[in-house]
């Protein structure tokens, strides 16, 4: 059954911007968390945006990594992230306004 985002994440007010994605556990290193984006030409940057694409924040320290897979973009961590921890993106689709 689909799930937008898995059991152990959870969207909540972020200091970052706006709302952001938390861990509600303890995440390992390199788990796959699902699709972020799917390829679609037409669509904005030619991809759709699921919900667990669309909560996750920039930063330029990130603790996860999107990479592709098929025809879906996918996010991974890259450490460790402990309960209460948001989930971070360095972002590679569009342009951050600093």
């Amino acid at each position: 059954m689909y799930r937008p985002l898995p059991l152990y994440l959870t969207v909540q007010p972020s200091l970052i911007n706006g709302i952001g994605l938390f861990a509600l556990d303890n995440i390992s290193p390199n788990t796959v968390m699902g699709i972020t984006h799917i390829y679609s030409v037409g669509f904005e940057n030619d991809h759709i945006r699921t919900p667990l694409g669309g909560f996750i924040n920039h930063s330029d320290s990130p603790n996860c990594i999107l990479f592709n897979e098929g025809f879906t973009k996918k996010i991974k961590t890259l450490k460790n992230i402990s309960k209460g921890e948001e989930i971070l993106l360095q972002y590679t689709l569009y342009q951050v306004d600093k």
